[in-house]
């Protein structure tokens, strides 16, 4: 896979064979994810689909009282395409009586409360379908730290986590996920006319090309400029990946042992797997 033009029909089929080998190995075969309505986990979804069969996979709408019924409606349609099973379950209730408690609560804590309440209604049908519960970030947002930590960045795995959001929509277009779903403007849905782009000031597809030769390419500063890039908008993104790396690893753990988790003690197949 070479830049941010792809095969999709290779990545396609690593991405199912990815998903059927992972659930197997657990020894289960089924899989829940939440269905918000975009493009990220209307991907994840068909990719689920034919990896392990419609029936085994769960997909959950989580709407809160403010979401746009346009995110329930998209979900629904992506769910009805792929053959997946679907069910709403709304967290205005939780996370209401919650917020009681703190009414002077701004965006953010909120957003993110939102985020961490869906993962555990995940989490908890997860033990109860016996099924391990599908990531939907992509490899923009992990890197941006656009996310939101044990929230929707939690799963026990994901399968386009190393896609970035160009990637994404390609792979969509070929998969057949739903033309109204791939032209929607990306959006968590956190609170009313809520965007991504707009939170985080640029778009997705000026980043990726930045994102790609930073991280993938491991261009310079100096030969991002002289790429094309400005220098503002390299610092801004930079920063953005350097604070945010607490987000993409296990919490530091530390080390008084020999064989300290995470470290020294990191490969399942020691454990014959």
């Amino acid at each position: 896979m070479a830049g941010l033009a792809i095969n999709t029909d290779l990545l396609h089929r690593i991405l199912v064979g990815f998903v059927t080998d992972e659930v197997h190995k657990v020894g289960v075969n089924k899989a829940v994810l939440g269905l918000s309505g975009g493009i990220d986990s209307a991907l994840v979804a068909f990719i689920a689909a034919e990896a392990l069969g419609p029936e085994n996979v769960h997909a959950i709408c989580m709407p809160y009282k403010s979401s746009n019924p346009e995110s329930e409606a998209h979900a629904r349609l992506v769910a009805e395409a792929c053959g997946i099973n679907f069910s709403v379950v709304a967290i205005t209730p939780m996370v209401d009586a919650y917020f009681d408690l703190f009414p002077d609560a701004g965006n953010m804590r909120r957003g993110n409360k939102m985020a961490r309440e869906r993962m555990t209604i995940l989490f908890d049908h997860s033990a109860l379908l016996s099924a391990l519960v599908l990531g939907t970030s992509n490899k923009t947002e992990l890197l941006l730290g656009y996310g939101t930590l044990y929230g929707d960045m939690a799963s026990a795995l994901n399968p386009i986590g190393d896609l970035y959001k160009s990637h994404v929509w390609q792979l969509s277009e070929a998969m057949g996920v739903p033309a109204e779903v791939i032209s929607k403007q990306p959006s968590a849905d956190l609170w009313a006319g809520q965007t991504d782009e707009q939170e985080l000031g640029f778009s997705y597809r000026q980043v990726d090309e930045l994102l790609y030769r930073m991280v993938d390419q491991r261009l310079t500063r100096e030969e991002l400029i002289i790429a094309g890039f400005k220098a503002d908008f390299i610092d801004s993104v930079y920063s953005k990946v350097q604070n945010s790396h607490f987000k993409r690893r296990l919490p530091v753990i530390a080390k008084v042992s020999n064989r300290t988790i995470d470290r020294d003690f990191r490969y399942s197949r020691d454990w014959g797997k």
